[in-house]
């Protein structure tokens, strides 16, 4: 495939992230979202070398997960006659830190004679918001003034929310002539001698310019400091291989892409939602992803729970849709947010983040172990559940609902955010305010784990309390939902009661928590894994025989890779562990499929045809964390592993339920999973008749058990 018609690369640091082709450029012409991001502001529009006038060649062009750099290999332009044509090597490595973008340029000339080779750097800075970007037309905008030195170019952006933004760009030879849009100089190349020059992009919000480092010396520190951070987070989780090797690079890629996307806040490590729409917090994001990785790498759950605990509502503001004790939707740093041009500075029009919340405080407890930290974390616990609670009071049939308060925010507020996603059976959109089924799946969820988080403290009474509203909740809910026509449960109720009666994937979520009764829970697998349902990649979040099924539309047809996993993690506590496997299957050749075996944030709903992959979703984002979480959350599904401390003696307890593997995997390693100071490498290993489980190595605190 033409390097043009790839997807953008990208790297991520902190707040800053870049989307590159296969040069290691930014051309607006052939991808007009690209550009380098800080801070929710596009400062770099455009980035073009041009060697004798021309683009460089691409030969090959890689993003090296593992270390977080962009590599491609160039070559002049073949085409050109006389001694120069296409002798001319240029290793080209791109890195990123919190506040700048560095690239390495390598030359090496395989000519016999010196060559003088004219070098011309493009450059633009047009600091659109994320939103102008997606699509956002604004009425009005700042000013930008470009100033130009002998060897810099610096453009500021005075924004309407009197911020000033500012991106510099400096050569480490010396340049020649410095134009409006351009650095140019002419560099010798003798035969097989490399030269080497860098490139620095600064980028600066109303913070003074650091002291001006030598751009050699600060790639350098760029690039030990970013493959350190990717090393050390290898180093911290558990890691799982097979004897599948595409397995093994699935795995690879999504674990580097979910760390690619965190980024070290106050409390920890969050994983920002995705590029480029969502590079920033999402409650329910967060929340999810935390969760799929829980099992390999807890410390996620611990960053993702003390930001949001930090972030929680404290007061009501329509404006806002922020209502006591809810849980953050997300958090925008970018000009129209600042103007609240947009409601996104800090938004909380989401009904479904807060019982995550407590679901993976919960979770992250029975994992970790880490009393302390849950204990400080009771007061947000607290509020989330009283705001739950009278909000279900507050509604006329008990359960979770919604409606959107603020001017431009959300009109449905479940992780179906668009506003055609929630409707009845003859296309009809839903109106008033709604209770979507897995929205009362994760309050019976919650409701459970706030009761098994105050267990360990002691207070049994109030857990009782908690226990027997869930056990009320999950029975009104089943009488409620339970549409018997078509064999699962509606995806909400409407304002006037009346059951949006349409077979999604919305019901697979209910699986998930526990809610549905075993005869729903086997007729809803069933449904799911229909061919109207599950095209041969995976469960499409809306069945082909919907009167609103596209299989191009954002949440009506579509495939979402997180949706399935949470799917299969239901279908595996109800006992449909093969049923799990068709999902695990499915997503990975559609990983397999996908540039770079990376899962999107969704791809298309067309049914699966030999010969042909699966069909690209436009505008989806890709790395996105959910996406890439999801691989872990599906190998916990099939393998029934879980971690935790037994509460009578305190040991370690690896238990393993009902274990399988796909069918392409014979072996499956887990090393290095950790609870404290306890540790365990296991090997499951594909037998005559079942799974096999072989304990390698465990300290003297671990018990295993296998359950088959």
């Amino acid at each position: 495939m033409p390097h043009d018609q790839l997807p953008p690369f990208v790297l991520k640091d902190g707040e800053t992230f870049a989307m590159l082709d296969g040069r290691g450029e930014i051309c607006p012409e052939s991808h007009p979202d690209s550009g380098i991001f800080h801070r929710g502001t596009r400062h770099l529009s455009r980035l073009q070398l041009l060697l004798w006038g021309q683009s460089g060649a691409v030969l090959s062009s890689t993003e090296r997960g593992e270390m977080g750099v962009h590599v491609s290999h160039l070559t002049n332009d073949s085409s050109a006659e006389g001694p120069r044509q296409g002798v001319v090597h240029l290793e080209r490595s791109t890195v990123l830190t919190p506040s700048s973008c560095l690239q390495e340029l390598s030359f090496t000339n395989y000519g016999e004679t010196v060559l003088q080779m004219p070098l011309c750097f493009r450059c633009d800075a047009d600091f659109r918001d994320i939103f102008e970007v997606r699509g956002i037309q604004r009425r009005q905008r700042g000013q930008t003034v470009l100033s130009c030195s002998s060897d810099a170019l610096e453009w500021r952006y005075r924004g309407l929310d009197r911020c000033e933004r500012r991106t510099v760009v400096r050569l480490s030879a010396p340049v020649q002539e410095v134009g409006d849009d351009h650095l140019s100089l002419c560099v010798e190349l003798p035969p097989r001698q490399p030269l080497r020059l860098v490139l620095e992009l600064q980028f600066v919000q109303d913070d003074p310019l650091v002291d001006a480092t030598p751009p050699e010396e600060a790639f350098n520190t760029a690039l030990t400091g970013t493959v350190a951070r990717f090393r050390e987070a290898r180093r911290r989780s558990a890691l799982i291989s097979s004897d599948n090797p595409a397995f093994n690079a699935w795995l690879a890629r999504s674990y580097s892409d979910v760390h690619l996307l965190s980024s070290e806040l106050e409390h920890g490590l969050y994983p920002y939602a995705g590029v480029p729409w969502f590079s920033c917090p999402f409650g329910r994001d967060g929340l999810i992803t935390a969760r799929q990785m829980l099992l390999v790498e807890p410390r996620l759950a611990r960053g993702v729970l003390g930001f949001l605990a930090d972030q929680q509502a404290r007061e009501v503001d329509p404006a806002r849709d922020a209502q006591p004790g809810k849980i953050l939707h997300e958090a925008r740093y970018g000009e129209m947010a600042a103007l609240g041009e947009v409601p996104f500075a800090r938004y909380y029009g989401t009904v479904d983040a807060s019982p995550l919340f407590v679901i993976l405080a919960a979770d992250y407890l029975a994992r970790s172990g880490d009393n302390a930290f849950i204990q400080s974390l009771l007061p947000a616990l607290e509020a989330t559940m009283a705001w739950m609670q009278q909000a279900q009071a507050g509604s006329v049939d008990g359960f979770l609902r919604y409606q959107c308060a603020a001017q431009g925010g959300l009109r449905n507020q479940g992780w179906k955010d668009s506003d055609d996603a929630v409707h009845h059976s003859d296309g009809r959109l839903a109106e008033g305010s709604i209770a979507l089924c897995e929205v009362q799946a994760y309050s019976y969820g919650a409701h459970r784990a706030m009761a098994a988080i105050l267990r360990r403290c002691g207070r049994l009474e109030q857990a009782e309390v908690l226990l027997s509203e869930a056990e009320a909740l999950r029975q009104r809910f089943h009488a409620a939902f339970w549409c018997a026509s078509i064999g699962t449960y509606a995806m909400a109720i409407d304002g006037e009661g009346q059951p949006c009666a349409v077979r999604s994937s919305n019901a697979g979520h209910c699986l998930w928590t526990g809610i549905a009764t075993p005869e729903a829970a086997a007729s809803i697998a069933r449904q799911l894994l229909a061919p109207s349902s599950f095209n041969g990649w995976g469960v499409r979040t809306l069945d082909e025989r919907e009167a609103r099924y596209n299989p191009m539309s954002y949440h009506n047809g579509s495939i979402w890779p997180h949706d399935n996993a949470l799917i299969a993690l239901g279908l595996a506590r109800y006992g449909y562990r093969q049923e799990a496997m068709r999902i695990l299957t499915g997503l990975f050749d559609t990983a397999r499929a996908m540039p770079m075996l990376r899962l999107p944030e969704l791809f298309c709903g067309f049914p699966r045809r030999e010969d042909e992959g699966p069909t690209h979703y436009p505008v989806a984002c890709s790395p996105q964390a959910w996406a890439s979480g999801s691989v872990f959350a599906l190998l916990e599904a099939v393998t029934g592993m879980a971690i935790g401390k037994a509460d009578a003696t305190g040991r370690v307890q690896v238990h393993l339920r009902h274990p399988v593997l796909p069918r392409r995997i014979n072996v499956l390693e887990v090393s290095g999973l950790r609870l404290g100071d306890e540790e365990i490498d296991l090997q499951l290993h594909r037998g005559d008749h079942d799974v096999g489980v072989l304990v390698r190595r465990r300290t003297s605190g671990v018990d295993v058990l296998i359950s088959k």
